[in-house]
């Protein structure tokens, strides 16, 4: 793999056709990049969210849980830290996980949100690939 061969525009890109919401927070808990998906957020983002405290962009409420995490991922306590919620008629998975570089030093957080309301839906197999 080698980042280095694209451009951003092209890495920009690739964020945006993902079919979830991508977010990074740095290791100063500072809100770094966030995609756009052609879909839509599921939970909105503006310009002005880059650069603010992740703790500013979640209800007061949750900010313990935020700071739990950021926490426990800085500490290398944990890996992983998933949730699912419903939403506006939704079931959405939220999943955060730390992002560290290959000596294992602590550079943020990513956090992944997806509506798998549909997954949800799913039974058996599906091996063919519909007609257009």
């Amino acid at each position: 793999m080698n980042l280095k061969e694209l451009s951003i525009d092209a890495i920009e890109a690739i964020m945006d056709n993902l079919p979830v919401d991508v977010s990074f927070v740095d290791a100063e808990d500072s809100v770094k990049f966030f995609n756009s998906p052609k879909k839509g957020r599921i939970f909105p983002r503006t310009k002005m969210d880059l650069g603010r405290k992740v703790q500013n962009c979640h209800p007061p409420k949750s900010v313990h849980i935020v700071n739990k995490i950021l926490t426990d991922f800085k500490e290398g306590k944990r890996e992983e830290a998933a949730f699912w919620i419903r939403a506006g008629g939704k079931i959405v998975f939220i999943n955060y996980f730390p992002v560290r570089d290959k000596e294992g030093k602590y550079l943020g957080t990513l956090e992944v949100t997806q509506d798998i309301t549909h997954l949800q839906k799913l039974e058996g197999e599906k091996r063919i690939l519909d007609e257009a």
